[in-house]
């Protein structure tokens, strides 16, 4: 075996998945150098999850063509196969953590395989052995901190401790940024480059492309199942990896809209609102307008209060204690968010999973689960009625699924996420909220619902979009107004917008300007 040979650690060769009337993968071909960060991208549904999952022992072997070689020897996975390829090294850290939030960190680690001397729990041992690990791979969290009182950021530390207190050699991180903050994501920077200091190979999955340039050795990218491409990250640019990605060239993020904005059709004044648990206040004085046919951006550093404010809006969040909320100058009681969607406000939630779909029903059943009153005659659901409104929507938003009676946990994050759009547009809203819309979606879904923003701001929807993403906000919106520490910092109107401004804004710097 030559030297070069043994530098690969993984070898997947001519590798094809197939499901009912699905071709997932066809002839992957990828080798992974030992101790390198190997980026996996593509748009969803190219196949990425499921060359993982097939990796993982979700689909074990003999329900995949083709050969997968693991430290030069066939990887062979049986049935209820996760723990054996968590026994030969192959770990995964999920974009939803697994933790049991009432344990420590210790206790999770070693959940399952815990030390026992003399029939009991040596619990000096398990934490010692907590210590120890953390201490290997400058991982800042406390063995015996409860998980429930940590950040995200601590708690994917932990998922990736607990993976390596198994002698991971292959750790895959699928989407492990989605909801970190950018201090947060700096510290993961650090971890992995410490992993390859320390030889653990591992695959990266993430919407976010600056990030593969940022930490990825090599990039592979993936489209509708095949490998488009395997490259050196250094030959890469952000240009060339979307081209790769798409099958075409995008000349440009974000598609300029035609906006032209009417009267002011939406207020909320000097808002202030409690955590109903706590009394703790979460809003202390917002105040902003919107006008019929515009996209306001909402901005802000992560607890600012930007989620909170919608949702609070929504009537599905905050106890108000001050301020007004008016729509075409009517002021609004909100109580629940059947009032505000008969009042004409629909929010896309920021976690569509947790918030905006039920994952076992079927497309058509979450497209109009929040409108049957609209089909309902004679104390029964009008089937043909139902099914013709949510195939409107369905053809409109071009929702990529074989038929509507599909389950929706079937379909990719990009058409999970029209699903939640169609549902709220089937509302007739006359404001649209949109929580971090292409949160976990690849950049070809992202420009589609940019399309469909600016489509519905020509129809003259009033639109509110918060994100993560400066560019985003700058990108799609006609004015941003930013947050800080629950309250309105100041609006500007795009033109003169900037990241160093909204920043300055964000972090208190800059005193409150409006626009």
């Amino acid at each position: 075996m030559s030297e070069e040979t043994n530098d690969i650690i993984l070898d997947f060769q001519n590798v094809t998945k197939e499901f009912p009337g699905v071709t997932a993968l066809k002839d992957v071909s990828i080798q992974v150098r030992r101790g390198e960060v190997h980026g996996l991208c593509g748009e969803n549904g190219a196949g990425k999850s499921t060359l993982m999952k097939i990796l993982a022992g979700v689909y074990p072997s003999g329900t995949y063509e083709g050969t997968i070689l693991y430290e030069g020897r066939p990887l062979k996975l049986e049935h209820q196969s996760i723990r054996q390829a968590t026994e030969e090294g192959i770990a995964t850290v999920y974009q939803e953590l697994t933790l049991v939030t009432n344990m420590t960190v210790g206790e999770n680690i070693f959940l399952g395989r815990e030390p026992v001397e003399f029939g009991s729990i040596n619990w000096d041992r398990l934490y010692s052995e907590t210590q120890q690990l953390l201490k290997k791979y400058n991982l800042d969290i406390q063995p015996q901190s409860i998980v429930k009182y940590l950040g995200v950021g601590k708690m994917q530390m932990t998922e990736i401790a607990k993976a390596l207190s198994e002698n991971a050699k292959v750790l895959i991180l699928d989407e492990p940024t989605s909801a970190l903050t950018e201090a947060e994501i700096e510290k993961l920077m650090e971890i992995l480059d410490t992993l390859k200091e320390h030889g653990v190979t591992c695959i990266y999955i993430t919407h976010k492309l600056d990030e593969f340039f940022r930490i990825a050795d090599t990039i592979t990218v993936l489209r509708d199942g095949q490998v488009i491409t395997t490259q050196p990250t250094h030959l890469l640019d952000r240009e060339r990896l979307v081209n790769y990605m798409v099958g075409r060239e995008m000349t440009e993020r974000f598609p300029k809209g035609q906006h032209n904005p009417g009267d002011v059709i939406f207020e909320v004044e000097n808002l202030r609102a409690q955590d109903p648990s706590s009394d703790r206040e979460l809003l202390r004085g917002v105040s902003f307008n919107l006008r019929k046919g515009e996209i306001l951006g909402i901005a802000g550093l992560m607890g600012s209060g930007r989620t909170e404010l919608v949702m609070t809006i929504f009537g599905e969040y905050g106890k108000i204690t001050a301020g007004t909320i008016k729509l075409e100058g009517k002021e609004l009681k909100i109580a629940n968010s059947r009032q505000a969607m008969h009042q004409g406000i629909s929010l896309v939630p920021e976690d569509r999973k947790q918030h905006g779909l039920v994952l076992i029903q079927s497309v058509l059943k979450n497209i109009s689960l929040a409108n049957l009153d609209q089909f309902a005659s004679f104390m029964r659901i009008d089937d043909n009625a139902e099914l013709n409104a949510s195939m409107q929507f369905a053809t409109s938003l071009s929702i990529k699924a074989p038929n509507l009676h599909v389950p929706v946990d079937s379909l990719s994050g990009g058409n999970q996420q029209k699903v939640v759009i169609s549902k709220w547009l089937m509302s007739k809203p006359r404001v649209l909220i949109l929580d971090d819309p292409t949160r976990g979606i690849d950049v070809g879904a992202k420009y589609e619902i940019y399309k469909l923003m600016n489509d519905l701001a020509a129809q003259g929807i009033a639109i509110i979009m918060i994100s993560s993403e400066l560019e985003e906000v700058l990108g799609m919106s006609d004015r941003v107004m930013v947050m800080c520490e629950g309250q309105s910092a100041g609006t500007l109107d795009v033109a003169e917008a900037t990241q160093e401004k909204i920043m300055e804004l964000a972090t208190g710097l800059t005193e409150s300007v409006s626009m």
